[in-house]
């Protein structure tokens, strides 16, 4: 089954780190900060996946 959530993580992140590389934004720019942001989230979604199969 597909998993949404992590789907949507990551075609946001790729659209922002599109951006980012279009435009050339420095690292404390709102953008990169949210690639940041979702590193750790799918970082934290995939323990959890693992957490949850290894039962």
């Amino acid at each position: 089954m597909a998993d949404l959530y992590l789907k949507a993580l990551t075609s946001e992140r790729r659209a922002l780190w599109a951006e980012c590389r279009l435009k050339g934004l420095a690292k404390d720019t709102p953008q990169r900060l949210r690639i940041v942001e979702i590193d750790a989230l799918l970082a934290a979604h995939k323990a959890r996946q693992d957490g949850k199969s290894g039962a």
